[in-house]
């Protein structure tokens, strides 16, 4: 049994440390938050114990791993930190909002054989998965297109905005990400537009957008197609569509049941789709666990690595740099 620690007691953190403790093949090794009441909650109700410090869950040698669900800017130290002390290492995405610091990281931390995950869970989808899966077997002929629609129920609180570091490096670093693992190749050129559409008043005080569009191509001339929306009022929008030279095969969202309704005003009447990311990506993210047991035990190769959170960050970049000067951007122009 694989011996993992949570260190994050959030949302995220409350979720990855329930879904370790039911894993077959994982046992929860103990949690940890800076504020301590969240991680006595957390660890009394998965019956672990809750770890006074970062350092000592770095120091215990009754952790074999770590999963890090903590807030951002303390990511790269993390990682930093648990590959010195020998622990493998599941990270929530971004590394870091800022490429310098992440390129820093990556030399830090460079010639370790540990394994590096990060939380990219989409790749792990069942639907995602398997669209994947099929244009790979050839059952679309050439891939040509790829068309990202990732839209969130409602816009989040100002002060989770005020801490995001933008749109691009919170939200759509899952579609780029998402975007280099359908395309099998590395885009070359972005443009993209953006704007507050949702609330231009926070948008203006914040100089941040709430509705964006991109536009990838990849050296052979493959497409990409990402557009995001921080409300879509009927639920968690979640769709890809893979299109190529034999046909398309799409990956579409989910509900919390398929019953329809018939009446005599209205037909095919279903119920929302499921209201947000730890409901829609349920099974992706024990898929996720599942995922990185294996690479610590069987030494797999991991879905999701630091080079592919180090790459996402940078077509985030590259897409500000198109939306501030309007034009396309080629990815080689990101420097750290």
């Amino acid at each position: 049994m694989l011996r993992i620690a949570v260190l994050g007691c959030g949302r995220i953190g409350q979720m990855h440390a329930a879904n370790v403790a039911r894993h077959p093949r994982a046992t929860l090794a103990g949690v940890y938050d800076l504020h301590q009441p969240s991680a006595d909650r957390v660890a009394g109700e998965q019956g672990v114990r809750a770890f006074a410090s970062a350092a000592d869950v770095f120091a215990s040698s009754d952790v074999d791993a770590v999963l890090i669900a903590t807030a951002t800017p303390t990511h790269a130290d993390y990682i930093e930190l648990a590959i010195a002390a020998g622990k493998a290492v599941l990270c929530e995405k971004p590394i870091d909002l800022n490429l310098a610091r992440v390129e820093a990281c990556a030399a830090k931390i460079k010639g370790s054989a540990l394994p590096i995950q990060l939380g990219f869970n989409r790749r792990y989808d069942p639907g995602h998965s398997a669209a994947r899966n099929a244009m790979l077997a050839g059952e679309i002929g050439e891939l040509h297109q790829v068309i990202i629609t990732s839209r969130d129920p409602g816009i989040p609180p100002r002060a989770y905005l005020e801490a995001a570091g933008g749109l691009f490096r919170d939200m759509t670093i899952h579609d780029f990400d998402l975007a280099r693992f359908m395309l099998g190749e590395e885009p070359v050129e972005v443009f993209a537009i953006g704007g507050a559409l949702i609330d231009p008043a926070l948008g203006a005080a914040l100089n941040e957008v709430d509705s964006a569009m991109f536009i990838l191509r990849t050296a052979s001339g493959k497409q990409c197609h990402i557009n995001n929306s921080r409300t879509a009022v009927y639920g968690y929008d979640q769709r890809v569509e893979l299109m190529g030279s034999k046909g398309m095969l799409i990956s579409d969202n989910r509900k919390p049941h398929e019953m329809r309704r018939y009446t005599a005003t209205t037909t095919e009447t279903a119920a929302p789709y499921q209201f947000f990311f730890l409901e829609r990506y349920n099974e992706a993210f024990m898929a996720e666990i599942d995922g990185f047991v294996d690479c610590v035990e069987k030494g797999a190769t991991p879905l999701a690595s630091f080079e592919d959170g180090r790459r996402a960050l940078i077509l985030a970049e590259a897409a500000y740099l198109s939306m501030q000067q309007g034009r396309m951007v080629k990815v080689s122009e990101v420097k750290a």
